[in-house]
């Protein structure tokens, strides 16, 4: 039986087939993982951070990547954990969030978030 998805990989395998038999998406042949980008934002200058935003979302799409959660309300549910800011991007591939991550492209927003925001940032492989 095909996955929900539909998605047949390279062995001719569903997705479900694989989850059968205990194998994660990643480890299936031919199959790609999403990756999530989870930032923690502290605004330190409103002003400036508003530029960076302007200027951050054209790398992020130019990689493949958009925006999931950006500063939507937040509630802790375990933990001492006191997000400010939180944003979440989704790229088709931890490689490619990385090249997003390192692009000449994002040189310049990310220099203008670093003077604008603290910033906790992970890349995170999807399931």
């Amino acid at each position: 039986m095909p996955a929900p998805d539909g998605a047949i990989h390279e062995s001719g395998a569903s997705a479900e087939s694989w989850r059968r038999r205990g194998v994660g998406i990643a480890e299936q042949p031919g199959a790609t993982v999403a990756a999530y980008v989870i930032v923690d934002i502290d605004v330190t200058d409103p002003t400036g951070y508003e530029k960076y935003k302007g200027q951050a979302e054209a790398t992020v799409t130019a990689y493949g990547g958009r925006y999931v959660v950006r500063g939507g309300q937040a509630r802790v549910l375990e933990g001492d954990w006191q997000p400010a800011r939180i944003v979440v991007l989704e790229f088709p591939t931890v490689e490619r969030a990385l090249e997003w991550w390192r692009s000449e492209e994002d040189r310049e927003p990310k220099e203008l978030r670093h003077a604008t925001a603290r910033s906790r940032m992970m890349v995170v492989q999807g399931v």
